[in-house]
């Protein structure tokens, strides 16, 4: 895993967007492809590369999988983009 795959999951903005929609809860993989023009493989590929980032988690519940945000790794990219930054907050 690392960084690199997540600022490479990071960098598309169908996978940015879907991590805003996952900030407000939990949704079924049916929910996220009704807020995209595009098909439900290409969907099902971007949460394939956030899961694989570590960016979302999914559960089963019955026949619908579920995903939410992973805010951990999210917030180790914070911190290490802050610690890229200096120490100087009035930079």
């Amino acid at each position: 895993m690392g960084i690199q795959n997540t600022l490479k999951a990071l960098a598309d903005p169908i996978r940015r967007e879907i991590l805003n929609l996952l900030k407000e809860g939990k949704m079924s993989a049916g929910e996220i492809v009704e807020k995209f023009p595009v098909t439900g493989a290409s969907i099902s590929r971007h949460l394939s590369v956030l899961k694989d980032a570590d960016l979302i988690r999914d559960t089963r519940d019955g026949k619908y999988i579920f995903y939410e945000i992973n805010t951990s790794v999210l917030e180790e990219i914070m911190l290490w983009i802050t610690d890229l930054k200096g120490e100087d907050s009035d930079a």
